[in-house]
């Protein structure tokens, strides 16, 4: 029955002219989805559709169909068959990444020739991250700007009490305060409530896209590794929650990949701002071209430096340390994922162990420096690690006051 289907899907039509070798196969690739696709760490797909078609008419076709990250499938099917394959992609990662790729050659009866494959179809897309509430949003040590929803720590207006000081010319009259002038008793002066001045902060969100590791170890050297929630990720996720939630505050954001020489955003406000911030946010891709940087990025005085990274060689901690020196408030955020060790061989273990020990001295150089630590992956942690940042400003201020 098999085989008389075959030969009937085979069976030569009026104006059917059977290739005598391979031919050239126009290859079409269509993606669809039902609405905006978001990564969130969670089982989002993408409905693929295929189409292969065949100048003449081979008896086959050979379809080599690559999804996301997963290795190729080879499969032999009928013209009939593959003019329309439909699939599903799980999207697994954020950023810009191959959805699918597609190939196919002309195949004649019994295999006997093969022919060219034809050009590759392949389709990309842009992937959001998804981002995350932050409540409690951690401040530079010293906020240098002009107006804002900050309390700083040098006189102004609209801030919270600061102290009582005596009428000087300039003071507003409604700032007189009629019970501590009374209570001094000194006939001719009076007294008047400061309060301190509101102000912006200038955030630097520094990611170090130059590797993107999985949480399997057993698949940072495999060409095909398996669905995992990667460093990039976690970067990406928590890159795009700091920056809404500091945009939503009022604050200036900027952006640079240390990755790439000339994806900088300098610190800027206002949402059409940080749609440029989230979109180069999403770009950000592993190179597998080495680039060091010679020289540690400028910062705005009194801004504050987030450095999201693996920490897995020197160069975030030589750039924090440099910026933490230069008497900026620096946070560090560890973004690799929690290491899966199974199916390790035993030399393996050995050297993951050493890529610890060597990480986990950088971390305590970073401590031993100034500056702080937040783990990104676990939420619990990172709600309360966020919340202790965001007070130590704030008593850093109070110590100044008094």
């Amino acid at each position: 029955l098999l085989a008389a289907a075959l030969a009937w899907d085979r069976r030569p039509g009026r104006d059917r002219e059977d290739p005598a070798a391979g031919d050239a196969v126009a290859v079409a690739a269509e993606v669809a989805s039902d609405g905006a696709v978001h990564s969130d760490r969670g089982v989002d797909a993408l409905t693929l559709e295929v189409r292969a078609t065949a100048t003449q008419h081979p008896d086959a076709l050979q379809v080599r169909l690559t999804l996301g990250t997963a290795a190729p499938v080879d499969a032999v099917l009928t013209p009939r068959a593959a003019a329309k394959l439909a699939s599903e992609v799980p999207v697994v990662h954020s950023g810009r990444q191959r959805v699918a790729a597609v190939e196919v050659r002309a195949v004649g009866a019994d295999a006997v020739w093969a022919g060219e494959p034809g050009e590759e179809a392949a389709v990309e897309r842009v992937v959001r991250p998804g981002t995350v509430p932050i409540r409690s949003i951690p401040l530079p040590s010293r906020l240098l700007g002009l107006t804002g929803q900050h309390v700083s720590t040098r006189p102004g207006e609209g801030g919270e009490f600061r102290d009582i000081d005596e009428f000087h010319p300039g003071d507003r009259l409604r700032r007189i305060d009629w019970r501590a002038t009374a209570r001094a008793g000194r006939a001719g002066e009076l007294y008047v409530r400061r309060t301190t001045a509101t102000s912006d902060a200038a955030v630097h969100l520094v990611v170090d896209a130059r590797d993107d590791l999985s949480a399997v170890v057993a698949d940072w050297s495999r060409a095909y590794p398996r669905p995992a929630v990667s460093s990039l990720d976690l970067a990406r996720e928590a890159a795009s929650s700091l920056a809404v939630a500091y945009a939503a505050a009022g604050d200036r954001v900027g952006f640079d990949d240390l990755g790439q020489s000339r994806r900088v955003l300098p610190p800027r406000a206002g949402a059409r701002h940080r749609e440029r911030v989230l979109r180069a946010i999403e770009l950000t891709a592993a190179d597998n071209r080495a680039y060091h940087r010679v020289r540690a990025p400028r910062l705005s005085p009194g801004s504050l430096a987030v450095m999201l990274s693996t920490f897995l060689d020197d160069q975030p901690l030589t750039l924090a340390l440099t910026w933490r020196a230069a008497g900026h408030r620096v946070i560090a955020v560890d973004v690799l994922p929690a290491r899966d060790a199974r199916d390790l061989p035993r030399r393996d273990l050995l050297a993951l162990r050493t890529i610890e020990l060597e990480r986990r001295l950088r971390l305590d150089q970073l401590q031993a420096g100034g500056v702080e630590l937040l783990a990104w992956e676990d939420a619990a942690a990172r709600q309360g690690a966020l919340r202790a940042l965001a007070s130590a400003p704030a008593r850093a201020s109070a110590r100044a006051r008094r």
